[in-house]
């Protein structure tokens, strides 16, 4: 099943002059919520507008519905909103990449002056805003002028998730790093430098550890912020890439990996206890997996590789349990969860890539693959 968040004030994509594709069969758009002025009112609106809809409903079925027939739910929205309408201790796993900082727009229109925005309200560059008042002002995730305002900004919404996942579940979080440049390439959809001619160049403040070619440990960031927010970080597990493309850089060794953080909820009182199934995991037992890069799928130059997540839904995830990605791009997690004989909840800002995931989803459900595990 498929719905859709619309807001007031949506932000706006570049087609290109592709067309998303058609949603399956059955499929309905329902508004879940409109825009409100501030984060209250927005989250306000989102709870009145969800008590007697069909997507509330929808929800509440599927989450009390256990081996029902509804296998996955996609959501077209800001997860920053959608996740409020979670259920309490609801998820059993939450697996996702977000946007990286400062490498891609994913065709979103982004105010580039949102900085001069900022400091005309009294503020400095060094004074992050909240997410929902960079979104408010044309903010896209990803875009944020510094590194310092990504970081907040991820661990706002991802601090969200502590409600609705369950006292035993956990959150794999995949993030990459990069570099520094006061002058940074930033592609409609490729990486930095890399995926075709077009780019944007945009001036990045220096200042503190905001050098040119220094490497930002953005991954590093977000993950000891989200310890300070009471989450407990089991694993850093480095994937490592061996099949990254050359790089022109003469002075230093091609970033070749990323990290995959393995988050469980801290307890009021006691060590953290969660549910993982560790014969389930790559043989071995070691935190560094080899898995070389995938192509991208319907227009989304980041998807994740079966063979790395589905370890992580196998040993991290009950069967029949439910996984939440609420970035979930092409839809590769909400698939990977489905054949794996989990249940899946997807979300996602952009309508394109919800369609998408529904589209792949639904055909994993007819072609039977749900009660397959591998």
């Amino acid at each position: 099943m498929c719905f859709s968040s619309p807001r007031q004030e949506q932000m706006k994509v570049r087609t290109q002059g592709s067309k998303a594709p058609a949603a399956p069969r059955g499929h309905r758009y329902l508004a879940l919520a409109a825009n409100g002025s501030n984060g209250d009112a927005l989250r306000e609106t989102c709870a009145a507008a969800n008590q007697n809809t069909e997507a509330a409903r929808a929800l509440d079925q599927f989450i009390r519905g256990g081996a029902g027939p509804v296998r996955y739910l996609v959501w077209h929205g800001d997860a920053f909103d959608l996740i409020d309408n979670l259920p309490e201790s609801c998820i059993d796993l939450v697996l996702t990449s977000p946007p990286y900082w400062g490498l891609r727009t994913y065709d979103f229109e982004h105010n580039w002056e949102i900085a001069d925005a900022w400091k005309e309200e009294g503020h400095s560059i060094d004074d992050m805003s909240s997410y929902d008042w960079y979104r408010q002002h044309g903010g896209v995730l990803g875009l944020e002028p510094t590194p310092e305002w990504f970081v907040k900004h991820i661990c706002e919404i991802l601090c969200k998730l502590f409600r609705p996942l369950k006292a035993f579940g956990s959150l794999w979080l995949n993030i990459g790093d990069t570099y520094f440049a006061r002058w940074a390439s930033i592609r409609p959809n490729g990486r930095q430098g890399l995926g075709g001619p077009d780019r944007l160049r945009r001036k990045t403040p220096m200042g503190g550890f905001r050098q040119e070619k220094n490497l930002l440990l953005i991954p590093a960031r977000i993950a000891i912020a989200m310890q300070e927010c009471r989450w407990i970080l089991r694993n850093d597990l480095i994937w490592l890439k061996p099949n990254v493309p050359p790089r022109p850089d003469k002075d230093r060794l091609r970033l070749a990996h990323e990290h995959f953080f393995h988050f469980v909820k801290r307890p009021k009182e006691g060590r953290a206890k969660y549910f993982y199934d560790k014969t389930a995991t790559e043989p071995g037992d070691l935190d560094v997996v080899t898995c070389p890069c995938r192509p991208g799928e319907n227009g989304h130059s980041a998807t994740f590789p079966a063979e790395l997540i589905r370890p992580r839904i196998l040993s991290s995830c009950p069967p029949n349990g439910i996984v939440l990605d609420p970035f979930c791009g092409s839809g590769r997690a909400v698939v990977e969860a489905i054949r794996a004989g989990r249940r899946a909840i997807g979300l996602d800002l952009s309508p394109e890539f919800a369609a998408c995931s529904a589209v792949a989803a639904q055909q994993a459900v007819i072609q039977g693959n749900h009660a397959q595990l591998y």
